[in-house]
């Protein structure tokens, strides 16, 4: 019986459709020659569906995520849209906490003639992992405001952490068995300062005394700020506070030569949620200049995530195959979208994917 997922999509805003259309053909074109299907469905949400609606990520959209095997998820949002309160409209982030998807996972990858800011042509390829759903954003949209005094909440829980570390750990191990790194974790913190981190530190250690074929350290995040662009090579697996990894993957971002080359993942215990790290870039919508790469990479660690949980070989030699057509379309240097120092259009650099993989 060939094996079908259903797979919620969320178009976005700005460029989402634009560059969400040819990753689902993509998709489809690789299930079509490996012997699996995919049924996607799409779902309104963000910050256009709000302004037309007044609502952001309506109740049947959650459930058809929830209900979903994994959810694909374009650029979201508007700078010209916002709730009441001034705060940007983010579906990405009420899935996130909705679905308890505590494990953002951001590769930053720099692949052998790639465009980047460092002088260096050692390999680096590691993972952040930045936790999700609480931390400095557990307050989100309720933080207090006063006349002269404003307050957010950093929280920091067992339930969640626990989960998170273990997380980390079996990617570090993945990654270590599959010669991809040499088996490491990195807590980055403040444990120096607030109580929470060294609450938060505690509980790495403990899963660390659990491993002991992975070698585990901790670096605070202003040194690891430092590090990331002075010796990336020397990272395997970062995990962090929300906030600091907010922040943190973004300068992996940089060091990649751009968030155009950007995807992550949002992963819980249940569901997961595959998107750019970029945003809705409405300046350049309906143009076709967006750059596709990191929402197509996007789609790939989606294969990958499916065929790890579903036990499906042929999707996952698809997410390495469509990894390495992107690699080395990035690498010849010859179709990049002007974000990268080209001329390309999205159309042209989704043709050279589809050359590399042919």
């Amino acid at each position: 019986m060939t094996p079908e997922f259903k797979i919620a999509v969320f178009q976005g805003d700005g460029i989402g459709p634009e560059i969400m259309a040819p990753t689902v053909a993509l998709l489809e074109s690789l299930a079509a020659g490996s012997g699996y299907t995919f049924d996607f469905q799409d779902y309104p949400a963000g910050a256009a569906h709000y302004a037309k609606t007044g609502e952001s990520l309506p109740a049947a959209s959650m459930d058809g995520a929830r209900a979903a095997d994994a959810i694909l998820l374009s650029a979201m949002g508007l700078p010209s849209i916002r709730y009441d309160d001034g705060t940007e409209i983010a579906p990405q982030i009420d899935l996130r906490k909705a679905l308890t998807l505590f494990a953002g996972v951001r590769p930053v990858t720099i692949r052998p003639g790639q465009p980047t800011p460092l002088a260096t042509d050692k390999p680096v390829d590691f993972v952040l992992i930045r936790e999700s759903t609480e931390g400095l954003f557990y307050t989100q949209g309720r933080g207090e405001v006063e006349a002269d005094e404003a307050r957010e909440t950093l929280r920091i829980t067992r339930e969640i952490s626990e989960p998170l570390f273990r997380f980390a750990f079996d990617l570090a191990e993945a990654r270590k068995a599959a010669g991809t790194g040499p088996g490491k974790v990195t807590c980055v913190d403040k444990a120096n300062v607030f109580r929470a981190f060294a609450f938060f530190r505690e509980m790495f250690d403990a899963e660390a005394a659990k491993r002991p074929g992975i070698e585990a350290d901790h670096a605070y995040v202003d040194a690891t700020a430092l590090w990331m662009v002075e010796r990336p090579w020397s990272f395997d697996v970062m995990v962090t506070e929300n906030m600091f990894g907010d922040i943190l993957s973004d300068l992996g971002a940089g060091l990649m030569g751009g968030l155009g080359l950007a995807p992550s993942a949002d992963i819980g215990a249940d569901h997961a949620v595959f998107q750019p790290c970029h945003g809705s870039a409405p300046d350049i919508a309906g143009q076709g200049v967006a750059n596709p790469i990191a929402m197509i990479l996007s789609g790939a660690m989606m294969l990958e995530w499916l065929a790890g949980r579903h036990d499906v070989p042929a999707m996952a030699a698809d997410a390495l195959r469509l990894r390495r057509a992107v690699d080395a379309v990035v690498s010849e240097g010859r179709v990049l979208t002007r974000d990268l120092g080209g001329s390309a259009g999205t159309a042209d650099v989704v043709r050279a994917v589809e050359e590399a993989l042919a």
